[in-house]
């Protein structure tokens, strides 16, 4: 069968005139993400991240296996299920031959060059089967980035038609179709420049000419930037009445660096244009070096004179010292606006900070060089060496002598003491306009004596350090590359190669975490190597012990960044980033680095203050401190290399004991109740998080758990005790994937350390799971797993709620009298050792077990005993769930009111405590009674607001309950499928 895969446009799976089961939204999603990486395995992590970012839903790992069987069940239809196929690594779709509309552009456009005519016909082929926005009904994570990517792919075919059109005279019928792509895109240079020829080639000058304005004041207005030159030249044509050519709007080349002359050559070592540079930042003119700014020649006229862009010619004496401009420069869009618009006519002071290899000194270079014609009376650099490998950082003496001679000054005028000479630099440009970059500072006392006094000048800084106290300076701090700015980065080095391979290029930007120093490292390697895929890159990358190692270059590199950087640090900082690399989780808390480095929490947090500043640390979120990627891997590298075992072993316990502790005081503060399940925990020093009240012990256990669970493993004892503590927090808030991987680690440690009653816990905990999850079989099977073990250890409480377990299993199941026998067993059990919250929660289990057997005012009788046990025991959630569902049992009995009464009591306590677990079941059993009341639109609202939130929460059986009810209640459309 002919089927067609598409994503240009809407993402369909089509097969001839045959009719395919129809894909939900977010099954759309899944689909289109896997045909925009079509052949490459994709693991579920990362099906995750493009789906949902940094903050995917607990149920997200059982969403893409739902995404997956739904994509099988409609490629079945179309005999064409063999096209996904599961890999040990993940899934792969494997489109044939003229299936992917994607790959069809792709070949065409790469083939489009067999002559202007032909080329023609080829380029209008792949636009035709553009049929919108690529991704035009997706919504996921993912979706924005790859629909910007594929439309500049699509304008860039676009404007190699028009090339071929407008040079076969062809410009009238190109008219509406520019005019409409540059409506949609009117920052498109290109396009812009193309309307104008177009329009001026058809006679309408007037017309061509307020194209150009309208481009003009858009650049201006919204990006603070200047047209390039190739539009320059089209302007100039129109303007000229010169009959035009196609060639004047082709992008232009790469400009090349104005070589100036000095009389004298500058001798000083902070003078970068007579020598190679040797920062970080900063690289010599060679083939795609790790960041490509090349230093400008050696200066040898202090004379030199700069052309005037409108207006009359001047000759103008300057001081022209900036570096070489990179060709590559890649995004950077609002931060070049920030500086270019805070140019301003006194004495403007920006500050650039960032982590080594961020690309702070391409920023101000290219900012300065685009600032240029402002500052008419000179453009001077200076290297100040902070973070230079082999050299100590200049002392402002040495940077007044070098900035004092690029302006001119002769020898025997300069002072020799540090402050005549700064009195002599300030006299010099009082009443210019001069433009000055300080990079690579090390601190404000460096650079204060450096900056001008009264002048219309401007002064760009780079640091790796926060310049805090540098009054009146504005202050960027540069992140990591956006990915369309990194692809373009990437791609502008590597070429057609990283065109052919977009997916495998996006992994590598992923390995390289968007540093702009590991991006051009790993697109510089690739270059050099013809014989190399991008994919196989991705897989080098892919090792973490070997990553640094990759992306290096001889001496420099990411790792060599990285340690400039570190050898900046005190002695106390150096230790604190190194034992960070410790830390198994993803982001700590001042009081987890006290335990982890054993120290009190003030000082611990000053550190981490100290290490941020340093940006050899970041923040996403107020007081929680995280690595970039690449410095992660650089600290646990340090720690191995530099801390012995038992000191790092010692750090890793303390840390995990800090954990235990601080998760075991949360849990005491939301759930008294159950105290006596959970394993006594040794409070330890320093002491946990101080948790107040509720709202501050969900807040931490929200905040931690993701790192709980990463650092469960680390210690046998210490899984199996985080796994007990934490298990009504993971349960009644439905985090059900971390449940499943705690739960799975406490299992294999239990039967490691040959403890039954452990095992029996995790298993027991497991089927809870399993049960809310709809999977009854594999609950059961765990449940009577861990009722076998209990009894092996004459665990009492083990066994009982195992039974609790069965009985539930049981009761959906339709084994009412089964689940009666197991419940009343456990009640015994309970009873028997005098726990009081197992025996409320069973006695409420008994009465759905009675309500389901129809014996109504039985079951209200019991979870009436069950909803005053827990409010004797102060348990919040037993009391939801005895108010809950009592009011099943007195909607049964036609007590409608004092049923609505107990669900909206139920669905408060829900919703007051977090308990989530509990929201969609009162939900439903709400609309049950609004429909029995005869209130068929608040039951619709109701089951609605249930089935968003079942699906939400992958709870199965109130999502089918509530999808049944809607069928009912809607019977003339079907409910919307809320995947």
């Amino acid at each position: 069968m002919d089927v067609r895969l598409t994503i240009l446009g809407p993402v369909e799976v089509s097969a001839g005139d045959r009719s395919l089961p129809a894909l939900a939204p977010r099954h759309r999603a899944f689909l289109g993400y896997l045909l925009l990486h079509a052949g490459v395995v994709l693991s579920v992590e990362r099906l995750i991240d493009a789906m949902w970012g940094p903050t995917p839903p607990d149920t997200a790992r059982a969403q893409v296996h739902a995404a997956l069987t739904a994509i099988r069940r409609t490629l079945r239809a179309a005999d064409a299920v063999h096209l996904v196929q599961t890999r040990p690594a993940g899934y792969v779709i494997t489109p044939g031959p003229g299936q992917l509309d994607l790959r069809e552009f792709a070949r065409l456009v790469a083939t489009a060059d067999a002559g202007p005519g032909a080329a023609v016909r080829t380029l209008r082929e792949a636009l035709a089967l553009w049929r919108g926005p690529a991704f035009a009904d997706v919504q996921a994570y993912f979706a924005e980035g790859a629909r910007a990517r594929l439309e500049d792919q699509r304008l860039a075919a676009i404007e190699r038609l028009v090339e071929l059109e407008l040079a076969a005279g062809r410009h009238a019928e190109l008219i509406d179709l520019l005019a409409t792509e540059l409506a949609a895109h009117p920052l498109r240079e290109r396009l812009a420049g193309q309307l104008m020829l177009a329009l001026h080639r058809a006679g309408r000058q007037a017309d061509a000419l307020a194209v150009g304005r309208d481009y003009r004041r858009r650049l201006a207005e919204e990006q603070g930037l200047d047209p390039g030159r190739a539009f320059l030249a089209v302007e100039e044509t129109v303007l000229r009445g010169d009959p035009p050519t196609a060639a004047a709007i082709r992008p232009a080349k790469p400009a090349t660096a104005t070589v100036l002359r000095l009389t004298e050559p500058a001798t000083s070592a902070g003078i970068r244009p007579a020598e190679p540079a040797a920062s970080a930042d900063i690289r010599p003119a060679e083939p795609a070096a790790a960041t490509g700014i090349r230093p400008t020649e050696p200066a040898t006229s202090a004379t030199a004179t700069r052309p005037v862009v409108a207006g009359p010619v001047v000759a103008r004496p300057v001081a022209a010292f900036l570096p070489y401009d990179i060709a590559d420069f890649a995004g950077r869009s609002v931060q070049l606006v920030e500086l270019c618009e805070g140019a301003s006519q006194a004495v403007t002071i920006a500050a650039i900070d960032g982590m080594a290899g961020i690309g702070k000194t391409a920023l101000a270079v290219h900012a300065a060089h685009r600032l240029a014609d402002r500052y008419p009376d000179g453009q001077l650099f200076i290297d100040l060496h902070a973070h230079t490998a082999g050299q100590r950082p200049l002392g402002p003496a040495e940077a007044l002598e070098a900035l004092l001679r690029q302006l001119g000054v002769a020898t025997e005028r300069i002072p020799a003491s540090m402050t005549e000479r700064a009195a002599l630099w300030r006299a010099e440009l009082a009443g210019r306009h001069v433009l000055l970059v300080l990079d690579n500072a090390a601190d404000t006392a460096q650079i204060r004596p450096l900056l001008p006094g009264a002048s219309n000048s401007l002064v760009l800084i780079t640091s790796r350090q926060r310049l805090t106290d540098l009054d009146a300076a504005r202050t960027l701090s540069m992140d990591v590359l956006p990915l369309p700015d990194s692809v373009a980065l990437f791609t502008g080095i590597v070429g057609e190669r990283a065109a052919a391979e977009p997916e495998a290029v996006t992994e590598v930007l992923l390995l390289c975490g968007f540093l702009p120093l590991a991006v051009r490292i790993a697109a510089t390697r690739l270059r050099h190597r013809p014989r190399w895929s991008v994919a196989h890159l991705a897989e080098r990358l892919r090792d973490e012990r070997r990553r640094l190692t990759e992306l290096a270059r001889s001496e420099r590199g990411v790792a060599a960044a990285f340690t400039l950087s570190y050898r900046q640090l005190t002695a106390d900082q150096q230790r604190l980033f190194r034992l960070l690399g410790l830390h198994p989780g993803r982001d700590i808390e001042p009081h987890a680095a006290a335990a982890l480095a054993d120290l009190p929490v003030e000082r611990a947090e000053d550190l981490l203050e100290d290490l941020l500043d340093a940006h050899m640390l970041q923040q996403r979120a107020f007081g929680r401190y995280t690595f970039h990627d690449l410095l992660r891997r650089y600290a646990a590298q340090l720690a191995a290399e530099q801390e012995p075992p038992h000191v790092g072993q010692a750090a890793l316990t303390r840390l995990l004991g800090h954990q235990l502790s601080t998760a075991s005081a949360a849990m005491d503060v939301l759930y008294p109740d159950s105290a006596h399940r959970r394993p006594r925990i040794e409070r330890t020093a320093p002491p946990p998080v101080p948790l107040q009240d509720a709202p501050q012990a969900l807040a931490w256990l929200d905040a931690e758990r993701a790192n709980l669970v990463l650092a469960a493993d680390r210690d046998l004892t210490h899984t199996g005790l985080l796994a007990t503590t934490l298990y009504r927090y993971l349960y009644d808030h439905a985090h059900h994937d971390d449940a499943l991987a705690l739960y799975g680690k406490a299992l294999q440690a239990a039967r490691r350390r040959e403890d039954p009653t452990g095992e029996g816990r995790a298993l027991t905990d497991l089927g809870w799971v399993y049960q809310v999850q709809g999977s009854h079989d594999v609950a059961r099977d765990h449940f009577q797993r861990a009722l076998a073990a209990c009894r092996t250890s004459e665990d009492l409480r083990g066994q009982a709620r195992a039974l609790v377990g069965i009985g539930q299993v049981s009761a959906d199941e339709g084994e009412h009298e089964r689940a009666r026998e197991a419940n009343l067993r456990a009640l015994e059990l309970f009873r028997e050792i005098g726990d009081r919250f197992g025996e409320a929660v069973t006695l409420d289990y008994l009465g759905i077990v009675h309500e389901r057997l129809g014996q109504y005012a039985r079951a209200a009788d019991l979870h009436r005993q069950s909803l005053a046990l827990s409010r004797e025991i102060d348990s919040r959630g037993g009391e939801a769930d005895a108010l809950d569902n009592l009011g099943v049992a007195c909607t049964r009995l036609g007590r409608h009111a004092e049923a609505r009464d107990h669900h909206e009591q139920a669905l408060e306590l829900y919703r007051r405590f977090g308990y989530r677990r509990g929201e969609a079941k009162a939900l439903n059993n709400l609309a049950e009674v609004a429909a029995t009341t005869g209130d068929p639109g608040q039951a619709v609202r109701l089951h609605t607001a249930a089935l968003d939130l079942a699906v939400e929460l992958n709870n199965p059986g109130e999502e089918k309950r509530a999808r049944q009810a809607l069928a009912r209640l809607l019977p003339t459309s079907e409910p919307s499928d809320h995947m």
